[in-house]
């Protein structure tokens, strides 16, 4: 004992605790933690090494009243501030006599006689809901007030009313929860660039899972769509190198209770040596995960995103030769996109040029040999779902003989998208130029 000291942690068992409160409960915590920061009660004031309050005072007081206090005390006639008034004067009396019980080891407590606890057990006790709110206002929602646009924070500095503070704070929660959207939907870009990377490396059953787990922390949806790249990636091998047994575990994992669907495909590979047919159901299940995540993108970050859901189901549409139908589809999705605020995009790499026609490819390689500075950046790497919906209704018009007037609109559509997109995005601009002469070479000057 000379030689070492041992602590006994229980971290683990904290973390499944805090991960079964409720929603209050974690916002509770929060604004507990922020006023004892705030006012300083975690400080030793005179310099004199006497322990202080802490962090794990606060946890432990949350985790006894989350015990002891029924459901109904939290969630019926919910008052953020009265709840929080009531548990610091609880914390208050546990201060005044310097016993803060700790909530694994009976017996144990966490405050002694070496504790700075005279002035912060006075100035809690004197605590009621109209101090905290007046302080939470000034302190907290003042601060939040800050970092919003000058029209939101204006709200705020005239908060006059009880009224006006009312909508001062929803305008402030509204800009927040967008803002936070939007970043959602910037991680997910990042995500969606980055995981052809992943799948360059040798595809395994163990790598696949390993893969799906880490990017559903992110956000939950992204193992589908990772499952949909790598359908396409295993397709695009198979149909180039052939069919081997190493890609049944894989197929296995990346399909889930849908493989049994596919083994009599396999089993007709291995006898008459033709993935024809393995290939063209790889695309199909494919093109359902990446329908699948379009929903999931469209459920969770459709109000600060213009999301289509049918892009990919429209270009599988396009090579199955099923032109009416991918005319249908794109035709809606140009007109849900040609004037909406933001849109996701379809990466052109070789994974999914599979889908995709000659004219379209040929482009693609075009603009990375002619200009090598493309291969670099990532914007040229992709074209957005407008380009994309444009290129495809501009494609069936054609093949279906459309009239001249719908042409015309056609072009109409194209000025719109020219100018909704900057000018770096040089493959989206010769996309829309090779679209709008191929309408030209129709239609009569």
């Amino acid at each position: 004992m000379g030689e070492r000291q041992w602590r006994l942690s229980f971290s683990r068992a904290e973390i499944v605790l805090i991960n079964s409160w409720v929603p209050v409960q974690q916002i509770v915590y929060h604004m507990l933690r922020y006023f004892i920061k705030t006012e300083r009660l975690t400080d030793c004031a005179d310099n004199s090494g006497a322990g202080t309050l802490s962090n794990y005072h606060i946890k432990t007081l949350m985790l006894w009243a989350c015990e002891l206090k029924p459901r109904c005390w939290w969630v019926q006639n919910l008052n953020l501030v009265r709840i929080c008034a009531e548990l610091l004067n609880t914390l208050s009396v546990w201060l005044t006599d310097t016993r803060c019980p700790h909530y694994f080891i009976s017996n144990c407590n966490l405050l002694d006689n070496s504790f700075n606890v005279g002035s912060a057990a006075s100035n809690l006790m004197t605590l009621n809901e109209v101090y905290l709110s007046t302080w939470f206002v000034k302190n907290y929602l003042g601060l939040c007030a800050q970092l919003c646009p000058d029209n939101i924070s204006r709200l705020f500095t005239d908060a006059s009313t009880g009224m006006k503070l009312l909508n001062a704070v929803s305008a402030i929660a509204r800009w927040r929860l967008d803002t936070s959207l939007y970043d959602l939907w910037q991680t997910i870009e990042t995500a969606e660039i980055y995981i052809p990377c992943i799948s360059q490396l040798s595809l395994s059953a163990r790598s696949c899972v390993c893969w799906m787990n880490e990017l559903t922390k992110v956000f939950r949806s992204l193992s589908v769509y990772f499952s949909g790249f790598a359908l396409l990636k295993l397709a695009c091998e198979i149909s180039r190198n052939g069919f081997s047994d190493k890609d049944v575990n894989v197929l296995s994992t990346l399909l889930g209770g849908n493989f049994n669907q596919c083994c009599s495909v396999l089993s007709r590979c291995k006898t008459e040596l033709n993935t024809s047919e393995l290939v063209e159901l790889l695309y199909k299940s494919a093109v359902e995960h990446l329908t699948t995540y379009r929903q999931h993108m469209a459920r969770d970050v459709g109000s600060v995103v213009t999301i289509v859901t049918t892009d990919f189901e429209a270009l599988y549409a396009y090579k199955r030769g099923d032109y009416q139908r991918c005319l249908q589809l794109s035709t809606q999705n140009v007109h849900t996109l040609l004037y909406g605020r933001r849109m996701p995009s379809v990466l052109l790499l070789p994974e999914f040029v599979q889908l995709m026609d000659d004219d379209i490819v040929s482009l693609t390689a075009l603009t990375l040999i002619v200009n090598p500075q493309c291969r670099t950046h990532s914007d040229n790497k992709w074209i957005t779902q407008l380009t994309l919906s444009l290129y495809l209704m501009t494609q069936c018009q054609l093949k279906l003989h459309h009239s001249e007037t719908s042409l015309a609109q056609t072009l109409d559509y194209i000025k719109v998208a020219q100018r909704r997109h900057p000018r770096e995005l040089t493959l989206n601009h010769s996309t829309l130029k090779l679209i709008k002469r191929k309408v030209h070479q129709t239609i009569p000057r």
